[in-house]
């Protein structure tokens, strides 16, 4: 069976060759390698406020994980304190081992780590090539991003018959595909993603996924942030329950959808 193409030129598997949720399409990294992240115990929030608190979690080098709750748990207040956009109050950030919880966040990238913002804060007014050059800023990426950028256009075929167009002109899903390309052109180790689907239609939010079930093939490690509980849980290895701050869970795709946890926090059924 031939390969599809998603809604908005995303690349795709065939019907019926996709990953089924919880098989692991590339080996993970040694269980002794240390973790690609590590938080311990990390608080922050924004004043006297704590968005989140006493948070625990791991990523291990090829794994996508996710980071699910309802809205105002917490879950871009996470991923702002992971790349040091806001403070932390007290705990321990750890990247491949080393301890960057001190680290201003305009040196963050280059340990590796690439955020793909909400709402995707592209440059409206220049190219979408202009835009996915400026994922390549860093001098370590600079050599490489004609490779990088071939590869960003396999990914999004659709981004290379816009390239030449403003990035403010594109669809939602288009500049969500652009945002995704942009921090993959600085070669993360790590790629957070803060709500890819928010604002998206339906259609469109498959080919977001489907990008995130390709890119978890590819033995990428992701952090990935959602309210779309369904969605996200077909294309993760694992997931965190966020809820009022803190961490209420965390298992399996499986194991979460049968927990009570996940009724609680999205349903309100106790």
């Amino acid at each position: 069976m031939s390969a599809a193409r998603s809604p908005e030129g995303a690349h795709t598997v065939a019907e019926g060759e996709g990953t089924p949720v919880g098989a692991r399409p590339m080996p993970l990294a040694p269980a002794d390698a240390p973790p690609m992240l590590s938080l311990r115990g990390i608080t922050a929030g924004y004043g006297s406020f704590q968005a989140i608190n006493d948070v625990t979690l791991d990523i291990r080098p090829g794994e996508t994980v996710a980071v699910i709750g309802p809205n105002g748990a917490g879950k871009t207040t996470l991923l702002r304190a992971i790349s040091k956009l806001i403070p932390l109050t007290k705990g321990q950030l750890s990247v491949e081992g080393r301890d960057y919880t001190s680290l201003p966040s305009h040196e963050v990238l280059s340990l590796g780590i690439a955020q793909v913002p909400e709402h995707r804060r592209l440059f409206p007014r220049m190219s979408v090539e202009e835009n996915l050059r400026m994922g390549a800023f860093l001098p370590g990426a600079r050599s490489q991003w004609r490779a990088r950028l071939e590869r960003v256009y396999t990914l999004f075929p659709k981004m290379r018959e816009r390239r030449l167009q403003l990035a403010g002109t594109m669809s939602g899903g288009e500049q969500q595909m652009c945002a995704i390309g942009r921090a993959l052109m600085s070669g993360p180790k790590l790629l957070l993603l803060d709500e890819p689907s928010a604002g998206l239609a339906p259609m469109i939010v498959q080919a977001i996924f489907e990008v995130v079930r390709q890119m978890r093939t590819e033995g990428y490690t992701v952090l990935i942030v959602e309210q779309n509980i369904h969605q996200v849980l077909k294309v993760v290895d694992r997931a965190y329950l966020l809820e009022t701050g803190r961490i209420r869970n965390s298992g399996s795709s499986e194991e979460l959808l049968a927990s009570d946890d996940l009724r609680k926090a999205y349903l309100g059924i106790y």
